[in-house]
C-alpha cells in the first residue's frame, strides 16, 4: 500500500445529525489525490463513532476517550496520520466535487503559502466570512458587524458576497475547512491546546505566519458549512468554552487587552465560570 499524500481529518462531538453528510460528500465526490479520512470522536454518547464505522468501511475512527476538544483532538489525529498534507474539516460541511483538489492545487502552486483556506457557503449559498485580519478587540468588532449584517442582507451582504469571490493572501482561515503542509503544522508543535474551541484556527495561523510563512483564501474551492450545527449540540458548554478561548487567545496576544476584556466579560455576565467545556 501506498502512504496517502493527504491526511484528511475531523473532529466529532455528537454528530450524528450531519457526520454522515460529510463524509457521503467525500466518498461520491473523492479527491483525485490520495487520501485517508480519520474521524477522532471526543466521546460522543450519541453513537457517533459506532454509525461511522457501521457505514463507512473506509473511515478510520479513533476514539479520544474523553471530550479533548477541537485542537487537542485535531493533533490527535494529525499525528496517528502520515500524509504530507492535512485537511482539517469540520463535521457539519460537505465538499462538492473538485474542492479539495482545488485547495491542494492552490498549495502546490505556491511553495511559499502553508495554509490555503477555500470560500465557504451555508445551504442557502449565502457565503461566509471564513477568514480575517489577526484577531484584536477592533478586529472582532469588524468581524462581527460584517457576519451579522451577512446573515440580514443588504449592502454587508453583497460586500461579504463581493468580498469572498476575490482570491488574496490574508491573517487566517477558518478551521472549518483548513489545508496545511505537514512540515508547517509541526515546525509551530501543531494546533495550541490550550484553546478547547475557538480562535485555535487564529492562532494557528498566526503562528505560521509568524515564521514567513503564508496563509492564502482561495474562493475557486467552495465548500457548503451547515454554520452552527456542532455548536448547537451543547450551546452552554461551547459558548463557555468560547469565552475561555478568547480570553486565553487575548492573553497570549494582546496581554495589555485581557483585563479590559475580563471587565467587559463580568459586566454583560459572559464571564466563563470553571465548569467543564463538556458540561
Amino acid at each position: 500500500m501506498t502512504m496517502p499524500r493527504l491526511s484528511i481529518v475531523i473532529v466529532t462531538y455528537n454528530s450524528t445529525g450531519h457526520i454522515g453528510d460529510c463524509v457521503r460528500s467525500l466518498v461520491e465526490n473523492r479527491p483525485a489525490v490520495d487520501h485517508e479520512i480519520v474521524v477522532v470522536d471526543n466521546a460522543s454518547t450519541d453513537g457517533t463513532g459506532a454509525a461511522i464505522r457501521s457505514r463507512w468501511d473506509g473511515v478510520r475512527v479513533i476514539d479520544a476517550g474523553a471530550n479533548l476538544g477541537f485542537a487537542r483532538a485535531n493533533n490527535l489525529g494529525i499525528r496517528q496520520t502520515l500524509g504530507e498534507l492535512i485537511l482539517l474539516l469540520n463535521p457539519d460541511t460537505a465538499v462538492p466535487p473538485g474542492a479539495i483538489d482545488a485547495l491542494v492545487g492552490a498549495l502546490d502552486s505556491r511553495p511559499d503559502v502553508a495554509i490555503v483556506g477555500p470560500r465557504v457557503v451555508n445551504a442557502d449559498g449565502r457565503a461566509e466570512l471564513s477568514f480575517g485580519r489577526m484577531l484584536s478587540p477592533f478586529a472582532e468588532i469588524r468581524q462581527k458587524l460584517l457576519v451579522g449584517g451577512s446573515r440580514r442582507g443588504g449592502p454587508l451582504a453583497m460586500y461579504v458576497e463581493s468580498t469572498t469571490r476575490r482570491q488574496r493572501e490574508v491573517d487566517w482561515v477558518s478551521g472549518a475547512c483548513l489545508l496545511v503542509r505537514r512540515t508547517d503544522a509541526e515546525s509551530v508543535g501543531l494546533l495550541d491546546e490550550r484553546f478547547f474551541m475557538y480562535t485555535e484556527d487564529v492562532d494557528f495561523c498566526a503562528a505560521v505566519r509568524a515564521r514567513g510563512r503564508r496563509v492564502l483564501f482561495y474562493p475557486r474551492a467552495e465548500i457548503v458549512h451547515a454554520r452552527g450545527q456542532s455548536r448547537a449540540t451543547a450551546s452552554g458548554a461551547a459558548e463557555r468554552a468560547y469565552r475561555r478561548s478568547q480570553v486565553a487567545f487575548y492573553e497570549k496576544h494582546h496581554p495589555g487587552w485581557t483585563p479590559w476584556l475580563r471587565w467587559y466579560l463580568k459586566i454583560k455576565g459572559d464571564w466563563p465560570d470553571n465548569r467543564s467545556s463538556d458540561d
